[in-house]
């Protein structure tokens, strides 16, 4: 038995209501971080709105999203006590300054 045309079309509108909803939830881009000259990670379109964790330190951070995050020296992407974070916007780059340690993840700066 064939589907009425509306509710095939109602059903395609769903699904399509439901993929550019998960695509919100990205950030357009890619980051590149590295240790020295060695590359660590690269991400192509990380979800926003969580704590994204590199696999090791990294010294040198490259932004090539459409968004600006915020680095840090721990892995939870949390600012310990008499330390600081370091802002990074878009489509930028930063080195680590060696006095305050290697960077261990990022997240989405609040816009």
């Amino acid at each position: 038995m064939r589907a009425p045309r509306s509710s095939a079309a109602l059903a395609g509108i769903a699904l399509l209501g439901t993929v550019l909803t998960a695509c919100a939830d990205n950030a357009s881009g890619q980051l590149m971080a590295r240790n020295g000259d060695r590359l660590v990670q690269t991400l192509s379109n990380p979800p926003t709105g969580t704590c994204h964790r590199f696999p090791e330190g990294v010294t040198h951070v490259e932004n090539h999203m459409l968004s600006n995050i915020v680095l840090y020296t721990t892995p939870d992407c949390t600012v310990p006590k008499g330390g600081e974070s370091t802002y990074l916007s878009q489509q930028s780059a930063d080195e680590v300054v060696r006095s305050t340690g290697l960077w261990r993840s990022f997240d989405f700066a609040q816009e």
